[in-house]
């Protein structure tokens, strides 16, 4: 029996539990499930370490479809999305369970759940899709655990959004299968990659996983989809902060994913299971960015703190300030309704969609019942 599994000691809400597609039998009776490279093996009645995804009936079945554990509406800087729709808002919601096993894990009360009690509120497609729509939300984001574990609720909601001209935003560790991720990033309109480090001893020994499977996925956004992508490294001190693995990494982005991919270091804080550690110093956060640039990145950001220098998006030609930005508040703004410097007419590469938005920095959590369409 995997190490993985568990029994399910909680019945979902009747409807949640649907067929999945990526798993097959095994010949000692076992179902080995494929959506991730942790190919969980269970018997009837346990779960995979996300806990969403079970064996039933001799099947894989997701366990929390239509359920929710909150919603709310973010920036879309705060995915972090740079250079996607600024200044938008963005519907944000997650389910429960994760594949990975951080123990920095931010949101460890949802993604470490195992109480579908945390599934508060039942949300179906369409119910999100009028919930974005009815919001004024340019996107939604599948946040707060990774949707790889919820993959076919997350692709039925985001048809229901497209449907609307409401695009979708995954928020992801990028630990997923060819086949699924094939599937998936179909159906997506941009994402954010969490690389966690650079190391396979980082990933082993810190979120139970591995770090090549992380850079397929990046290699196959780039080269295989029009997917528009960003990614987030959250710096922890004496863990995946020296100058060599900033150095290694950031060569490694220049060279397999182009100059252009923005990049975000953001300030690790103290939480679950890794409390011995201290907060992340912003000269940190400058000096990997300092590294970054040196190798040819274009835009490298600092997050999770003030820094309106590391925060605010360059001309590469240039070097003219096109986009302000302090934490989730825009500035001053130089770019042309098509994306493009003011100063030099050099593109800026993105999605971006006339002037930017005027959310700032408000989070709004809301029920989504009080959303919802009025039955016909």
């Amino acid at each position: 029996m995997s190490e993985a599994a568990e029994s399910a000691v909680v019945r979902p809400a009747e409807g949640s539990i649907i067929e999945t597609r990526y798993w097959h039998a095994l010949d000692d009776g076992r179902v080995q499930c494929d959506v991730c490279p942790r190919a969980c093996k269970l018997r009837d009645g346990q779960r995979g370490l996300c806990f969403v995804r079970g064996a039933e009936a001799g099947r894989i079945k997701l366990f929390s479809y239509g359920r929710s554990s909150g919603f709310c509406v973010d920036p879309i800087e705060k995915k972090p999305l740079n250079h996607f729709l600024p200044g938008t808002s963005v519907l944000s919601f997650g389910t429960a369970g994760c594949n990975l096993a951080c123990k920095f894990c931010q949101n460890w009360d949802m993604s470490k759940s195992r109480e579908m009690d945390t599934l508060a509120d039942s949300a179906s497609p369409e119910d999100l899709a009028d919930a974005a729509e009815r919001l004024r939300c340019a996107s939604i984001a599948f946040t707060y655990n990774d949707p790889v574990v919820f993959m076919e609720y997350a692709i039925d909601a985001a048809q229901a959004c497209r449907a609307r001209g409401i695009r979708s935003v995954a928020v992801t560790a990028g630990y997923m299968c060819a086949g699924p991720r094939a599937e998936f990033y179909r159906h997506m309109d941009a994402a954010n990659v969490d690389l966690k480090a650079f190391s396979e001893r980082f990933y082993y020994k810190i979120c139970g996983g591995a770090l090549a499977p992380v850079l397929e996925t990046l290699e196959y956004l780039k080269r295989e989809t029009t997917v528009w992508f960003e990614i987030t490294t959250l710096l922890i001190p004496g863990e995946n902060d020296s100058d060599g693995e900033l150095d290694q990494m950031t060569q490694w982005i220049a060279e397999k994913l182009g100059p252009n991919v923005p990049l975000h270091f953001t300030a690790f804080h103290p939480d679950w299971k890794l409390l011995d550690k201290p907060c992340t110093p912003s000269a940190t956060l400058t000096r990997a960015r300092r590294i970054a640039l040196a190798n040819g990145l274009h835009y490298v950001y600092t997050g999770n703190v003030h820094d309106s220098e590391g925060g605010s998006t360059y001309c590469p030609h240039c070097g003219t300030r096109v986009i302000e930005r302090d934490w989730y508040e825009l500035g001053a703004w130089r770019l042309t309704d098509t994306g493009a410097c003011k100063s030099c007419g050099t593109p800026i590469p993105g999605v971006f969609a006339g002037p930017p938005g005027v959310w700032g920095a408000r989070r709004l959590g809301v029920r989504l019942a009080a959303h919802a369409a009025v039955p016909r």
